[in-house]
């Protein structure tokens, strides 16, 4: 038999409770132990089984009959309808079907589409900085200059975060991707019309909105994630969200030493070489925003878990993004992940853009190994981000998961530093895997964290305000590290960040792990959810006892 959470054209079986825990009532029927709050949202037509009132017990008694037998433990998770007059049946067929959860096979599709035109987004902030020397040579700009292309996309980020969000949350899920796909992709062709050494600034303004683009991107990875996919998903799914903005970076590490080679003196190929390239991201982006356009839906026809079916069955005029806002930033353990995620993916963000300048001080004109390094770097996160995705889903121990991650990343950090200047590029290529392993693995176990202790807020909203941390961070750290850089050497800019992820590692520590979504989805109703469960862990109230003849009647 086909089990309504395996695919969504399961039909749900007659006389069954509901997967969510609501027990649907007919809307003629009185409802006995229920709260006396207006009839909205997940409260409305549903009975709780258990943990009625002492106030509703006598009313409960009265209905059913004067003979009580308490139900076998099997027969206490049937949902069962109360009659409307003591002695009359009332007919199954007449049953409104309650709400359901089920899996739909379109998430494959929505998560593919995303995790491309986020990985493009992600090669354009990346393809400047690699090659950073051969743009300085090809605009005669200085190195700040082409590290503010890479910047702009952490600059832009923060004043725009809480627009974009708000639009995540008011128009919903599709509006927001055609948005971030749309933006990216006329960044893109704006690129292609800057293949003149004098026109820097219109590179710089393609850049601009792709920047622009990203705000609209990186917040949805955790949305996508639980609007779309189950409990023993979730997790996973976010990874492979995440996963394809670290790809970007990896093919951007990759592709622009080899489309674009230091030649500085033959500027027309370097402009037909530059060319090729933006071209050729133009011609992804708009291919990718069409399919985005055609095959991105909001949401599926039934929820995938029972945390988003309580949220779902909420009235929607209830919500207040201010408020949620005021709730998240209230949120002491939250403000400590927030703090912590900063300075973990600033660190990184900071690492990807000097990476170049780094390499090269130490292995002179070894631009494409510079690339290979990061792509090495990259492609180790994205393992990683896979692997603690999985094992999120398998065990559901976000805070040690996170610590540890944490740990390990600091110490690849350490053993980068006091590496690189060993004058062994294969050292250096197995250090920046084990970096990139545990640093870019850890920031998926952000996302899922975040919305763990912060449920049942917006995903979008502590998504954005996590990216808002990090590019903030990441633009101080780059600034820093460079400027360290270049007075004292990379190895002063690395020691730099390891004393900052350290700070990091023991504010990890204080954070207090509070799992309201997992504890949703395994029925502890711990957190102000407007839902009646059935057979609720926390429920203290004793059991309604209805006789066996009421119970046949029914």
């Amino acid at each position: 038999m086909a089990r309504p959470d395996d695919e969504e054209e399961a039909a749900a079986a007659p006389g069954l409770p509901h997967a969510n825990g609501y027990l649907p009532v007919p809307g003629d029927a009185p409802i006995v132990g229920v709260s006396s709050q207006p009839q909205d949202g997940p409260k409305a037509g549903c009975l709780a089984l258990n943990g009625v009132s002492r106030d509703s017990s006598g009313a409960a008694s009265g209905a059913v009959g004067e003979s009580q037998t308490p139900l076998a433990p099997e027969e206490e998770t049937r949902a069962c309808l109360l009659p409307t007059d003591p002695g009359e049946e009332t007919p199954r067929t007449e049953r409104p079907p309650g709400p359901r959860t089920a899996l739909s096979a379109r998430r494959f599709l929505v998560l593919l589409i995303f995790s491309l035109y986020s990985l493009v987004n992600a090669f354009q902030w990346i393809q400047y900085s690699i090659i950073s020397n051969v743009f300085e040579g090809f605009y005669g700009v200085s190195s700040l200059h082409i590290d503010w292309l890479s910047m702009v996309y952490m600059l832009a980020y923060v004043p725009l975060i809480f627009p974009a969000t708000w639009l995540l949350d008011t128009k919903g899920l599709r509006v927001t991707a055609l948005l971030g796909s749309g933006l990216n992709c006329v960044g893109a062709w704006i690129k292609c019309g800057s293949v003149q050494q004098y026109l820097f600034w219109v590179t710089m303004l393609g850049q601009c909105l792709c920047s622009v683009a990203q705000v609209f991107i990186l917040g949805l990875p955790s949305r996508i994630a639980s609007v779309w996919f189950g409990p023993k998903e979730v997790s996973t799914a976010c990874a492979t969200a995440v996963l394809g903005n670290q790809l970007g970076a990896a093919v951007g590490f990759l592709l622009p030493p080899v489309l674009v080679p230091n030649i500085q003196n033959n500027t027309n190929l370097m402009a037909c070489n530059i060319s090729t390239m933006f071209y050729g991201t133009a011609a992804v982006s708009t291919l990718l925003f069409i399919l985005t356009a055609i095959a991105f839906k909001e949401k599926p026809q039934y929820p995938p878990s029972q945390a988003q079916a309580v949220l779902l069955d909420s009235p929607p005029e209830g919500y207040s993004y201010k408020k949620s806002i005021r709730n998240i930033l209230k949120n002491v353990p939250f403000i400590l992940l927030l703090i912590t995620y900063g300075i973990m993916t600033g660190a990184f963000y900071s690492v990807s853009t000097l990476l170049n300048q780094v390499i090269l001080t130490y292995y002179e004109g070894e631009e494409v190994n510079a690339g290979r390094i990061g792509l090495t770097l990259v492609v180790a996160g994205m393992v990683g981000s896979i692997l603690c995705g999985l094992w999120l889903d398998y065990t559901k121990t976000y805070k040690q998961t996170t610590l540890i991650v944490y740990i390990l990343s600091f110490v690849g950090m350490v053993i980068f530093t006091f590496t690189l200047d060993l004058g062994y590029l294969i050292i250096v290529f197995i250090t920046g895997g084990v970096l990139g392993f545990f640093m870019t693995g850890y920031l998926p176990l952000g996302f899922e964290f975040a919305v763990e202790i912060t449920y049942p807020e917006s995903e979008g909203t502590s998504s954005g305000l996590l990216n808002a941390a990090a590019q903030i961070f990441g633009i101080l750290f780059t600034l820093a590290q460079g400027k360290l850089t270049i007075v004292y050497g990379p190895r002063a800019g690395n020691i730099f960040l390891c004393a900052w992820m350290l700070v990091g590692i023991i504010l990890t520590a204080l954070i207090k792990s509070d799992l309201r979504r997992h504890n949703i989805n395994i029925g502890i109703t711990n957190v102000d959810v407007k839902a009646v469960l059935v057979d609720s862990p926390t429920d203290q109230e004793p059991k309604t006892i209805l006789s066996k003849q009421s119970e046949s009647a029914i």
